[in-house]
């Protein structure tokens, strides 16, 4: 792994918003990846990061049809990733995308079986986890470090993007909100971590009605809010463990962790779970201090340093192992069948809450092989 393919997947980029700048640095710099034409409706915007990489500027029927693009990596809005996905996959492209895979788990079907029908590949971020933070993490948890996993916790807190974000309305309406939003970064790394859910139940509310965007041209406009803001879930996982999440745009601060994985021997912190890196310490039962009030717990916390993952990754990682999963035959990482699995949590923790009672999930997955050495795609 890790080996320049022969011929790198020739990659259309359908999207160019925001996010495909951060996709872009990085597929410069891996060499299983190559951009060859880019669609977006605002043309200045495709023809910018089409130049980044000597790539042409289509219309999304030509892009899809073009011998020359092997994927599409789909940066659209989340409301038509699912659409673009199937087209690309009658068109007979893989697909790697962003989160969530669609709207809804009926969507996202459509999508897992769209692909099976055809032979071909799908992806989708988060591939945050694919990173030193997570599978370092895994890593120890798979060895045993903690002994048996049988707990964890998942917090993401903030006051609400409308802060900082110019035209934050879609956060706030059917498809945003924080489980949606944030939630696939940490439910991802809590399936990679633990395993695939099997029963969840949850609890939401909605402090206020309206949001005061604070910057940009609309700054001090209110909009209303028509979903939830603040989402509490307890998962089951099939191993037995049992995760609880918070995901809250209501929260002004907090001294909350990211994420805790608990076990019989020990519990392990793992790193914001929306970057590729960043310390996981250890804290061994085996090492502890007995107990009193001179007792320095705090000092049994260990930074193990960087034993797994990719090293030095970024935003389209995951995509540069599809392509090379699919030169060696072998499943991609960050596939559908996860996240399909991460938007069926996340709408059956919202069912959970709307309906005051618990639901039991109708997917699963296996969790993707573990990257068990630090690997540099780019050499």
């Amino acid at each position: 792994m890790g080996s320049p393919l022969t011929n790198p997947l020739r990659v259309g980029v359908v999207g160019a918003g925001v996010i495909s700048a951060q996709y872009s640095a990085s597929l410069k710099r891996l060499p299983q990846l190559q951009i060859t034409a880019v669609s977006d409706f605002v043309p200045e915007r495709a023809q910018a990061l089409a130049d980044e990489h000597g790539a042409r500027v289509l219309p999304l029927a030509e892009l899809l049809a073009a011998d020359d693009v092997d994927v599409v990596l789909n940066l659209t809005l989340p409301r038509t990733h699912a659409e673009v996905a199937l087209q690309a996959l009658a068109a007979g492209k893989h697909v790697y995308g962003e989160k969530p895979l669609a709207m809804d788990v009926a969507e996202g079907r459509e999508v897992v079986k769209a692909a099976a029908a055809a032979g071909l590949r799908v992806g989708c971020a988060p591939d945050t986890v694919l990173g030193t933070g997570v599978q370092t993490a895994r890593a120890l948890v798979d060895a045993g470090e903690i002994g048996t996993p049988h707990s964890a916790t998942a917090f993401m807190t903030t006051p609400g993007h409308e802060r900082w974000h110019p035209q934050p309305d879609f956060y706030y309406q059917p498809g945003g909100g924080p489980l949606l939003d944030m939630g696939p970064y940490y439910l991802t790394s809590l399936v990679h971590l633990l395993g695939p859910v099997v029963r969840v139940v949850g609890a939401s509310s909605r402090p206020s009605q309206t949001r005061t965007i604070g910057s940009g041209p609309r700054a001090g406009e209110s909009f209303p809010v028509t979903i939830d803001t603040h989402i509490t879930g307890i998962l089951e996982h099939a191993s037995g463990a049992l995760s609880t999440l918070v995901m809250s745009f209501d929260t002004w601060a907090a001294r909350l962790p990211r994420i805790e994985v608990h076990g019989t021997g020990g519990s392990l912190s793992v790193p914001d779970p929306n970057m590729f890196e960043g310390a996981v310490e250890l804290f061994s039962a085996a090492t502890a201090p007995a107990p009193g009030p001179d007792a320095d717990q705090e000092s049994n916390w260990k930074d193990v340093g960087v034993t797994a993952g990719f090293v030095d990754s970024g935003r389209g990682y995951g995509l540069a192992d599809l392509a090379l999963s699919v030169a060696e035959g072998r499943p991609h990482r960050a596939n559908d069948e996860v996240a399909l699995h991460v938007l069926d949590i996340m709408e059956s923790v919202q069912r959970a809450a709307d309906g005051h009672t618990s639901v039991t999930l109708t997917t699963t997955c296996e969790r993707p092989e573990a990257i068990t050495t630090p690997v540099d795609l780019t050499a």
